[in-house]
């Protein structure tokens, strides 16, 4: 067999245990980690409407989520794991399968290269590398964070495909082929790249000096590193180019808490196996097979001390990176995510790895299984009492520990012997894949089950797409929220959407609109009330809200259609028109809306404490309402028979007026709740409102609003009158036809986010204004078409450097061909031998 074969095989076997192990971890659990429903399975959902040609928008713009928003930073961060894509093949409404077939194919990549990896790192035996590779594969990160979130999964792929970029950098081979590595590790998931990037530099300052080398080499080595990641992220740079803007567009994240002190216990104890819970800190365990090996290095004598200095030195640099709060800002690009503070742990566990398989290779004595197992002790003596620490951790690490030292002195004493090694090997992958599992199930059975019924899916997906009526109008998934990103998951126009590149411009929009959102404004929600969806043309919503609870023959909740009804409202079309010298009004929730509206619908009188602990008024900056069971009571005066509503934006407690009685849980910033429809205004004109506060809680100035029966509908009526006679979208443009000799501000129902231009009666294009945050186009002296499309800001920069890039590296990969072919033999010299030969 020859070597080539022989690798291909250990590499193979290695991701079919990492798979199996993830698989039947999955399987006995019956679940996965919380986080893939919410973003995962909608993201998945709307590639596969893209890629069978039934989404409304494509890559550049989501005609489904916040009203029409940017797609392509999303989907870099979110799709482009390349095991995304063959999920297309598989029906819609298998998006839980789906997910899981991404997240195990990216676990059986990551653990081949590692294998790989470890190979180029030192020769030993093969098996043994797999073993160590699978405790890389199925670390803690993975079973906890990792496998939820195929996007950010990559970076379990990106590590070791870099360590071998960093491996052809020492030994001064394939420059075009590390570059490629590098360029793909970047496209495939920036936030993960990053940290890799960093780590592989880290193994391959370890490499370069831990051993004598020349200083030439070393400094030949230095230049082809930085040139080759250099020339692999120049080549990404649409990805970069597009992300970074967008970031820098992006809806601020909530700011992060310094880190706390966690203590020295609590951190070891993620060292453990199958630990979970308590303080949110980085999960870094490899199995106590790795763990062992790892902890032995600095008392095997056969690998150079030099080497083990520089190794132990590296691993303990980025685990004070993990606790140290200016450092982990490092590692994270100087912006620690809100949900999570170590979404990058696995680069210290691949380190770890790396560093085991050093002491693996150079086959541990007994006193170095004997070292490696009382730094296991003291480990989880400083460990033992946390709350992470589980009755399975003690399990896997008594057994496992003293199994796995049994194996290694196995294949230390009886080292020639190949029926020992062969059973030691046996053991110790059996040792290895038992402590994945088990682990995984622990770890899986503690997270919390986000499990959205898929016959519940199918249904809303099934009404909503008979009610489509895009683009004459908007079809609204609702207020149900099966997931943060309900529009993608059943393929509708809604106001929300969850993404970490969601514009401030969106946010703002729907926030000031009356429209709820939560983390910090990264997740917006639709708008519920009527005047609301009339802005955005939304002719159809489900209201589940009546769904059957009885379950017949033990079908899930809304197993049948009819458990969603779609609700259809006049609405104008997405383009309206603004009269001449319409001013927006920017003073309360009910004049933004009747400003876009180009009608006044409300009444929104400023209200009276009438009973209670007494609120102060501070300006237009509304009200702050004292807390108490007693209840501050507003009251407000409405023409009769209209509807009343009440916005409470950061308001926390409880609502109760006009018969209906809910609650308010906002906060500012993070939660913002939207208008509630509170009942019909009786006939004396009088709205009473009481509020329970929770604790001193802000209110508007006028947070009570009643729309004047009949007043909506004449609005409406106008605005479709003298709005677009024909509307027409492609995925990334809207073009409307506009009655003839139009004047005044045509104003699209779509968010006025950088990168959209628009041009009248087929004129230049410019960048249109802002209305209140909706697009609005100037007509000017009269018009009867206009045309708008977006773009990406930098993704023409980007799309330019990556060509340059490509240049480049064609030209390097042929000089690099012809420089290998041997010269040619001048003709004069093919005589002269060819004369020899004959005579």
């Amino acid at each position: 067999m020859g070597e080539r074969r022989r690798e291909v095989l250990v590499c193979g076997g290695a991701a079919g245990l990492a798979m199996g192990g993830y698989g039947l971890a999955t399987a006995a659990r019956g679940q996965w980690p919380a986080g893939a429903e919410a973003v995962a399975v909608p993201y998945h959902a709307h590639l596969w409407d893209l890629l069978h040609g039934q989404a409304a928008g494509d890559l550049l713009v989501n005609w489904n989520s916040g009203y029409g928003a940017p797609f392509l930073a999303d989907f870099f961060a979110y799709l482009m794991n390349p095991f995304s894509w063959p999920t297309a093949l598989l029906p819609r409404d298998q998006g839980r399968l789906a997910v899981l077939l991404v997240t195990l194919a990216t676990i059986g990549l990551g653990t081949a290269l590692m294998t790989r990896l470890l190979g180029r790192l030192h020769p030993g035996p093969r098996r043994l590398r797999a073993l160590a590779a699978v405790g890389y594969g199925l670390c803690a990160w993975v079973l906890d964070f990792g496998g939820a979130a195929p996007m950010w999964l990559w970076g379990l792929v990106s590590l070791p495909l870099l360590g071998l970029a960093a491996d052809w950098c020492l030994r001064e081979r394939h420059w075009v082929a590390g570059a490629l590595c590098v360029a793909l590790a970047w496209a495939g998931n920036l936030y993960t790249a990053a940290p890799a990037t960093l780590a592989a530099g880290l193994l391959f300052a370890v490499r370069l000096f831990a051993a004598p080398r020349p200083f030439r080499h070393r400094v030949r080595a230095i230049g082809r590193a930085v040139t080759t990641v250099t020339a692999g992220v120049l080549l990404a740079s649409p990805v970069l180019f597009v992300a970074v803007l967008a970031a820098r567009r992006a809806q601020p994240e909530s700011p992060v808490e310094p880190l706390g002190p966690s203590g020295v216990g609590a951190h070891l104890a993620r060292l453990l196996p199958a630990t979970h819970g308590g303080q949110q800190l980085p999960d870094v365990a490899i199995g106590v097979f790795g763990l062992l090996v790892v902890c032995g290095l600095p008392f095997n004598r056969r690998v150079r001390l030099r080497e083990r200095a520089f190794w132990c030195a590296a691993l303990a640099v980025v685990a004070v990176g993990f606790v140290w709060t200016p450092t982990l800002l490092v590692w994270h690009g100087l912006a620690i995510p809100v949900g999570g503070p170590y979404r990058v742990a696995f680069v210290l566990s691949g380190l770890l790895v790396l560093a085991g398989w050093v002491s693996l290779a150079h086959r541990p004595d007994r006193l170095t299984v004997l070292g490696g197992a009382a730094v296991v002790a003291v480990i989880a003596g400083l460990a033992a009492g946390r709350h992470a620490v589980r009755p399975a951790t003690w399990v896997l690490l008594g057994v496992g520990a003293a199994v796995l030292s049994a194996a290694l002195w196995l294949l230390d004493s009886r080292h020639p012997d190949r029926r020992a090694n062969t059973l030691a090997t046996w053991v110790i992958g059996g040792a290895v894949l038992g402590n994945a599992v088990w682990s995984g199930y622990a770890t899986l059975g503690a997270a919390p089950s986000d499990r959205v019924s898929p016959a519940a899916v199918r249904a809303g997906h099934t009404v909503l797409r008979a009610a489509a009526d895009w683009p004459q109008g908007r079809s609204d998934p609702g207020p149900h929220a099966f997931t943060p990103n309900d529009p993608l998951l059943l393929n509708g126009q809604g106001g929300g959407y969850y993404s970490s590149y969601l514009p401030t411009v969106t946010a703002l929009l729907l926030h000031d609109l009356g429209a709820g959102w939560t983390a910090g404004g990264r997740q917006t929600a639709s708008v519920t009330d009527p005047v609301g969806q009339a802005l955005f043309g939304v002719r159809t919503h489900l209201d589940d809200t009546h769904l059957d609870d009885t379950h017949p023959d033990g079908a899930e909740p809304g197993a049948s259609p009819r458990a969603f009804t779609p609700v259809r409202a006049a609405a104008p079309p997405l383009v309206t028109v603004l009269p001449p010298g319409a001013r927006p009004e920017n003073s309360s929730v009910w004049s933004r809306q009747e400003s876009l509206l180009g009608s006044q619908v409300y009444d929104a009188p400023l209200p009276v404490p009438a009973g209670g602990p007494t609120p102060t008024l501070h300006g237009t900056s509304g009200w702050s309402v004292p807390s108490g069971e007693e209840g501050t009571v507003f009251t407000a005066a409405c023409t009769p028979g209209g509807t009343a509503y009440f916005h409470g934006v950061w308001y926390r407690g409880t609502v109760s007026g006009l018969g209906t009685r809910y609650r308010s849980d906002g906060e500012q910033p993070t939660t913002a709740v939207p208008i509630h429809r509170l009942g019909t205004v009786p006939a004396d004109g009088v709205v009473r409102v009481t509020l329970r506060s929770d604790v001193v809680s802000q209110v508007p100035a006028r947070p009570i609003g009643c729309l004047r029966a009949g007043a909506l509908e004449a609005a409406v009526a106008r605005l479709t009158a003298t709005g677009a006679t024909r509307v027409e979208a492609g995925g990334h443009t809207l073009t409307a036809a506009l009655p003839a000799g139009s004047t005044g501000t045509a104003l699209l129902s779509v968010p006025a986010t950088e990168g959209w231009t628009c041009a009248v009666d087929g004129g230049r294009r410019t960048a249109p204004t802002s209305v209140l945050g909706m697009i609005g186009v100037p007509l000017g002296d009269g018009a009867s078409r206009i045309a708008c499309a977006f773009r990406p800001p930098g993704l023409t920069e980007g799309l330019a450097v990556t060509s340059a890039t490509a240049a480049v590296l064609v030209l390097v990969a042929v000089f690099a061909r012809l420089s290998r072919r041997p010269a040619p033999v001048p003709r004069r010299d093919r005589r002269r031998v060819a004369q020899t030969a004959g005579t």
